[in-house]
């Protein structure tokens, strides 16, 4: 017969595997909600290279005679044989320019933000403010403001 006050062996783990489960049924929850997840940057490039194809090769203008609808065809196994070889020997390097795609965007974005606001305060570059003012307005030798700079002991604050 067993105490019932033992207890089992704590599973050292558990709180790891709670913290993964949970993140699977998210991570299920979101794939529900919004699909998959986009794939890599070589893979979303390898399906723009497909998409463009297919919406060229879908183009029957009879305006088009069936020698240029034959160098079109061409043309576009042509980009993608060559597209295809440098994505899979440089996948990384796509992830990196979409990284870099977007610095740059931000940063352009925080430029135009900073100018707008300029502008819509009526600040322009021709209008910099000149020196300031001189706050001194005494000739008092017992002026701080007079003594040059600070000695750099310690600060009273109370």
């Amino acid at each position: 017969m067993s105490d019932p006050t033992e207890r089992d062996a704590a599973d050292p783990d558990a709180w790891a595997s709670a913290c993964a489960e949970d993140l699977e049924a998210e991570k299920a929850r979101r794939r529900a909600t919004y699909g998959p997840p986009p794939g890599s940057a070589a893979e979303e490039l390898r399906k723009l290279v497909d998409a463009v194809a297919d919406k060229v090769s879908a183009l029957q203008n009879p305006l088009f005679g069936m020698a240029a609808q034959g160098a079109v065809q061409q043309f576009i196994q042509q980009a993608k044989a060559a597209v295809e070889p440098v994505i899979e020997r440089n996948p990384d390097v796509f992830d990196h320019l979409a990284a870099a795609g977007g610095e740059l965007l931000a940063a352009y974005r925080s430029a135009v933000e900073s100018q707008e606001t300029r502008w819509t305060r009526g600040d322009t570059p021709d209008a910099a403010p000149g020196p300031a003012p001189d706050t001194k307005t005494s000739g008092d030798p017992t002026d701080p403001r007079d003594q040059g700079p600070a000695s750099g002991g310690p600060i009273d604050l109370d």
